[in-house]
């Protein structure tokens, strides 16, 4: 069974970071300079374990901006190891990082999807919106998630 954490960054770096230096530097030839960030430091992030307690995933969640009068938080950097992919972990992951938006009072989940992955998206009820564009030399679109409102138990 997986497992997923959310932590900081101090108590995620070592872990998080190898797996997205593994994902976007490694396989995917994005500069390391781009890779790690000042949003780091600010952002909550998951770290998916598996049975036997290694790390296999990550992501974050950004701190919350206000659009319109509506709390966005931003989820980014999802990365899985290559042998685990395919296997539902980055969709625990993702839905641990929207339940966790949900959790604070986001109105809304958006990110950039690599255009590879926007099927993967849509299945986790994200919308495209926008034309394609380029980031750190990679296509992506931009896409959105209504959240519904936490009922309270009072």
């Amino acid at each position: 069974m997986i497992r997923i954490e959310l932590l900081d960054w101090e108590r995620a770096r070592a872990e998080a970071g190898a797996i997205r230096k593994a994902v976007f530097v490694e396989e995917q030839g994005v500069p390391e300079e781009l890779e790690l960030d000042r949003y780091d430091a600010l952002s909550v992030h998951a770290l998916a374990r598996s049975e036997t307690g290694h790390a296999i995933g990550t992501g974050r969640l950004l701190p919350v901006e206000w659009e319109d009068r509506h709390a966005v938080g931003h989820i980014g950097r999802m990365a899985v190891i290559a042998s685990w992919r395919g296997t539902g972990v980055g969709g625990a992951l993702l839905e641990r990082l929207v339940a966790a938006a949900a959790e604070r009072g986001d109105s809304e989940v958006a990110l950039s999807a690599q255009s590879h992955a926007i099927d993967f998206y849509r299945a986790h009820g994200f919308e495209a919106e926008g034309g394609e564009f380029l980031e750190a030399g990679i296509p992506h679109r931009a896409m959105r998630r209504v959240l519904q409102p936490l009922r309270s138990n009072s």
